[in-house]
């Protein structure tokens, strides 16, 4: 049975922090394998000069993960990040991000996946990531 975004957004509500929950992340789809998450822009998140932060950035790109995993295991499994590397392509200024998590590899006990956050407004990549996480549960 395939995960709905509804239930998606209710991990989200569930299991994050409540700073990871001031980010105002939702959940936009969800397949077997992979999620897509909207960051709303926010002056809140954004640095001096005007640009969204990366460290909300890569925030949300490790809750894309965990809801990735979690609709491919058909429920939320507890689990911790081990690695996570971002490059940068382009700072986002005044436009939502658009964050899709793809899992490449998803074991018993591990998961690998690639994300991609995009500027809504132009379409450009402005970031890519990469996560390895270790599934606890």
């Amino acid at each position: 049975m395939t995960m709905t975004t509804a239930e998606a957004d209710r991990i989200l509500a569930d299991n994050f922090a409540p700073w990871v929950l001031d980010l105002g992340l939702s959940v936009q789809a969800v397949g077997s394998e992979r999620a897509l998450l909207r960051l709303p822009w926010s002056d809140r998140l954004a640095r001096e000069g005007g640009a969204l932060s990366g460290q909300a950035l890569m925030a949300a790109a490790d809750t894309a993960t965990v809801i990735a995993v979690s609709a491919a295991r058909g429920a939320f499994v507890p689990m911790t990040t081990v690695q996570q590397s971002t490059s940068f392509q382009r700072a986002v200024t005044g436009s939502d991000v658009l964050i899709q998590a793809v899992l490449t590899k998803l074991g018993r006990r591990t998961a690998f996946a690639d994300i991609t956050l995009t500027d809504e407004a132009s379409g450009d990549l402005a970031a890519h990531a990469t996560t390895v996480y270790a599934l606890l549960g």
